[in-house]
């Protein structure tokens, strides 16, 4: 069948002896006007007709050129321009093969070089696909889930030739184009080749390089409607407040974590004790800057700082608020328009993946904050990609977040669950990530997330719970763990729905760990008040345990809990300066002996006194008062004897590891109870006084005879307490107390807490 938009002509040059195009004129002007859908029907290499005989004609479109020729074995053959536009065409009468060529491209002149300079380039146009029919399957169906190995932008060689291929889900597009230095951001240079009804756009562009800059120009059905997109799959972008992609091959980097690896599901089952530092790289710490002030320090600077502090520290793991590029720092990360992309912000994609290498060769793990219920506006993102309502719900009543002003991801269609799942699976296959923590799943979670009635639009069945976004969450975590069965997944969710830390075979949503927010609200409630009012309040604390083994639960207390007005953790107890101190140390020993996993965000292990501003580094200068030195010393400790004792970590999520010795004496504020270990005869004893008082005298109940180790006394004299004590340990006494079989008579410091070993 002949191709309606080439015309058939007798000859190459018309009876007035000027060259005879081969194409109608619809067609030149389509691509001249760059609104021609199909490019790879008409540019390039195609078989023709010449004077009643096949031919071949090559087509090119390049409006910055004079003239082109076509170079073949050596030999030029001059090319006519056929549209004042820039489409220029030569003919080869008699042949029938393809066969491989160059193009020879002469600039205007300019006054440093007359004759117009010259360069060669490859014909893009002249090369096959790179996705197979396969991968289009896959893609259509929703079901490949390393969509980041097909789509963005890959260094390959294709056809016996290096460059870059470029694919991009634009499926409502009347047409995309890759744009860059490379053809002086003009769409009309590149467009590229549509993959039938799939929806993916692709081009191969021979000769590009790693560095080169690029973005998707997708002209939409709307009048004059044309989208500059970076690229949903890019692996680097420019630093902001630039926006275009940048050509990356991640195929270059040598890694040393072989040890980390190998131990990875040991050091991460649930276990094992789980201490995580979590941090915000911008704002740990800064390095002078002459003009700015300070700068941010980049990924090799805090491999080299960051790193070595947190293991000095006895954390296990670092979490990282987002490091997914994102356009606007005050979001922290939160907003993010780069799902495979790490910011530029700290340098390259090799230097994040030092940063992680050189965490796993000190044994810490590292954690991600992953942001897969929305996304912001900016026209350079996802929003309304081709034209459309694309990765986004369309009805703003399912589609937008109020609250930020950002939108929400269509959950309920198939290339956008892969495409998240995808991202998910990148950061763990492609930068060796240890676990991935979910923001604000609550917000996924229900249809009326901080909605007024009339707002939001019920379920199929009328209810109020996302049913797409629940289903999205467990295909997420069945994924994640069926590729990476070592890894973590953690639900920062702050409602009662059910079973989020459960298997998703059982009915729940899939996740190892999730945050307990309720934890942390009714204790910090607690620790904030004064302490002759919190004999009223005890059981802020103790109501914890009522649910703390429904779900695998983390005790955070994080960067949400520091900022907007809250104040920082130190500046919230109190009383005066010595018993803000040591209420801030009851609440962190309390903390680390309460069943369940634990996260502490960046300077609350230095008692900073102003609440986190993530456009400053912390106030280490705080480190030259004693008081501050010995808050960081007694975290350390905390550290060092959670993840040194099997009872205070090894059966954080049952019954089993958690025993009440007396939760009544609210006159004296004081809890005691007892952590156990998988073997019943390894546990300590936990005695916790929240007043100002000391208690001398106090007898506790234990379950077996034999010498009490003081193992931790938060009112040391080397932590800044007062250092009353008991002498480093205590015998037992064979008097039945509180239920027990022994006891010990020991002293409570004031506001502190005390732990306790049988040797």
């Amino acid at each position: 069948m002949t191709d309606p938009i080439v015309a058939t002509v007798g000859a190459e040059v018309s009876a007035g002896g000027a060259f005879a195009p081969t194409l109608d004129a619809a067609a030149m002007a389509a691509i001249a006007g760059g609104y021609f859908s199909a490019p790879f029907d008409v540019l390039g290499m195609h078989p023709v007709i010449l004077g009643g005989q096949p031919g071949l004609a090559i087509r090119t479109f390049q409006p910055q050129a004079v003239s082109l020729s076509v170079q073949r074995d050596g030999r030029q053959y001059p090319m006519q321009r056929v549209h004042p536009e820039g489409l220029f065409e030569v003919t080869f009468p008699g042949e029938g093969e393809f066969f491989r060529y160059r193009l020879s491209v002469t600039l205007p002149g300019t006054e440093e070089s007359p004759a117009g300079d010259r360069y060669e380039i490859d014909d893009p146009y002249r090369y096959p696909p790179v996705l197979t029919d396969f991968d289009l399957h896959l893609i259509a169906e929703g079901n490949h889930y390393r969509l980041y190995d097909k789509l963005g932008a890959h260094r390959i060689e294709h056809d016996g030739t290096r460059g870059v291929s470029f694919a991009v889900w634009a499926p409502n597009a009347a047409r995309v184009s890759v744009i860059g230095n490379f053809n002086q951001w003009d769409g009309r240079r590149n467009p590229m080749r549509p993959r039938g009804s799939s929806g993916l756009w692709e081009i191969f562009m021979p000769g590009l390089e790693q560095g080169d800059l690029y973005k998707y120009e997708v002209k939409t059905h709307y009048l004059g409607y044309v989208a500059l997109k970076s690229d949903p799959c890019g692996f680097l972008a420019e630093m902001r407040p630039n926006t275009a992609s940048v050509v990356w091959d991640l195929e270059g980097y040598s890694w040393h974590d072989r040890q980390w690896m190998a131990a990875r599901k040991q050091r991460q089952s649930l276990d094992a004790p789980i201490a995580i530092y979590e941090a915000q790289l911008g704002s740990w710490k800064r390095a002078p800057h002459p003009e700015w002030g300070t700068r941010w320090l980049n990924y090799r600077e805090l491999a080299d700082q960051l790193v070595p502090y947190v293991k000095e520290m006895g954390y296990t793991h670092i979490e990282l608020l987002p490091v997914t590029e994102y356009p606007y720092d005050g979001s922290w990360g939160y907003q993010t328009v780069g799902y495979f992309a790490a910011t530029s912000r700290f340098g390259t994609p090799d230097d994040f993946r030092h940063f992680v290498d050189t965490a796993h060769q000190a044994g810490l793990g590292v954690i991600l904050d992953w942001v897969p219920s929305h996304f912001p506006k900016d026209g350079h993102g996802l929003s309304f990609f081709d034209g459309t309502h694309l990765y986004e719900h369309a009805d703003l009543r399912k589609g937008e977040h109020q609250d930020w002003g950002s939108l929400i991801f269509n959950y309920g269609r198939n290339e956008v669950r892969a495409f998240l799942l995808s991202s998910a699976l990148f950061w763990l296959d492609k930068y060796h990530i240890d676990g991935l923590r979910v923001d604000a799943v609550a917000s996924m979670l229900y249809l009326d997330y901080s909605r007024n009635e009339g707002e939001w639009i019920p379920n199929e069945f009328g209810g109020r719970e996302n049913l797409e976004a629940v289903s999205f969450l467990k295909r997420f975590n069945e994924v994640v763990h069926l590729e990476y069965p070592d890894t973590l997944t953690f639900a920062e969710e702050s409602t009662a729905w059910p079973m989020v830390s459960r298997p998703t075979y059982l009915g729940g949503l899939g996740f190892d760990l999730k945050w307990n927010m309720g934890w942390m609200n009714d204790t910090l409630e607690y620790i904030e008040k004064e302490p002759i009012h919190r004999k009223y309040h005890q059981n802020n604390l103790t109501f914890s345990l009522l649910y703390a083994f429904t779900e695998n639960f983390v005790l955070p207390l994080s960067h949400d809990e520091v900022v907007h007005g809250k104040g920082a953790l130190l500046s919230k107890m109190p009383g005066d300066t010595w018993q803000k101190f040591a209420n801030l140390r009851v609440l962190y020993g309390y903390m680390y002996a309460h069943p369940g996993k634990k996260l502490l965000f960046m300077g609350g292990e230095i008692g900073q006194w102003n609440e986190w501003n993530a456009h400053d580094q912390l106030h280490w200068m705080l480190l030259d008062f004693d008081s501050h030195r010995q808050i960081q010393e007694y975290v350390k400790t905390l550290n060092r004897i959670y993840t040194g004792q099997p009872a205070l970590h090894q059966v954080d999520f049952s019954w089993e590891g958690y025993q009440w010795i007396d939760f009544h004496d609210v006159d004296n504020t004081i809890l005691s109870f007892m952590r156990r270990a998988r073997d019943a005869s390894d546990f300590v004893i936990v005695v916790a006084n929240f007043t100002p008082v000391p208690r001398e005298g106090y007898r506790v109940g234990v379950p077996k005879a034999g010498f009490y180790r003081e193992i931790l006394n938060s009112d040391a004299a080397c932590f800044g307490g007062s250092n009353l004590g008991n002498a480093g340990g205590l015998p037992s006494d064979p008097m039945p107390w509180q239920g027990q079989p022994h006891s010990i008579l020991l002293t409570v410091p004031p506001l502190a807490v005390v732990y306790f070993k049988p040797e």
